[in-house]
């Protein structure tokens, strides 16, 4: 599985690699020790988790042994994380039965990225996802987790239980119901809801600046 690392400034680097279970585990060795010649190996859980996603999917959707391309790319307080395939076909959280496993892949890295997305290439397509390095992206989960909440104290566009519960106290008990729902999701989708809980875990301690 050869690679290229292109020069300090533009801190880019490109490995193809065939869509096999083994060049998987091969990827996620390649992108921490890239990581950690950068210097930001405190997003290297969150990286080679999304790499594993990714390149699972072209496994699972465009075929065993398929080429494709892993490109990974610091720029400023983001690392972006690419994966490049033959297949023009892209996928959609919108249109993607729970109970699938490339919806599932794409809830993920839509949970833990700054920003995700698709695009169609001149030789099919790239799905990438980009990881927050400092403070950007705490305050971005920060925000998001607050309007979420907030949307969440209300159904059918009346409150919850009473009046919006604004404050540390009333965002707890929220919180605490939100994650129960969740899970009941989770394990009505199919999903365990400890391996879930623990992947999350895990996004929250690859999170600089927010975990102890």
């Amino acid at each position: 599985m050869p690679g290229t690392d292109s020069d300090d400034r533009q801190h880019r680097c490109v490995l193809p690699f065939e869509a096999l279970p083994t060049e998987v585990r091969l990827l996620r060795r390649a992108a921490a020790m890239q990581l950690g010649r950068w210097g930001v190996p405190a997003v290297s859980d969150a990286v080679q988790l999304a790499v594993t996603e990714l390149a699972t999917n072209v496994i699972k959707h465009v075929g065993e042994g398929s080429p494709a391309t892993l490109i990974l790319e610091w720029k400023r307080e983001r690392l972006r994380v690419e994966v490049h395939d033959k297949s023009s076909s892209l996928p959609s959280l919108g249109t993607t039965d729970c109970s699938a496993e490339c919806g599932r892949g794409l809830h993920m890295l839509a949970a833990m990225a700054v920003d995700w997305g698709t695009a169609v290439t001149a030789l099919g397509k790239e799905v990438w996802c980009e990881i927050g390095l400092g403070p950007e992206s705490v305050c971005r989960r920060l925000e998001r987790a607050v309007l979420m909440l907030e949307s969440y104290q209300r159904v059918d566009g009346a409150p919850r239980n009473g009046p919006v519960r604004r404050g540390e106290a009333g965002f707890r008990e929220t919180a605490v119901e939100l994650i129960a729902d969740l899970l009941h999701w989770t394990a009505s989708c199919g999903f365990d809801p400890d391996d879930v809980l623990d992947q999350a875990q895990m996004h929250f301690e690859a999170t600089p600046g927010i975990a102890a």
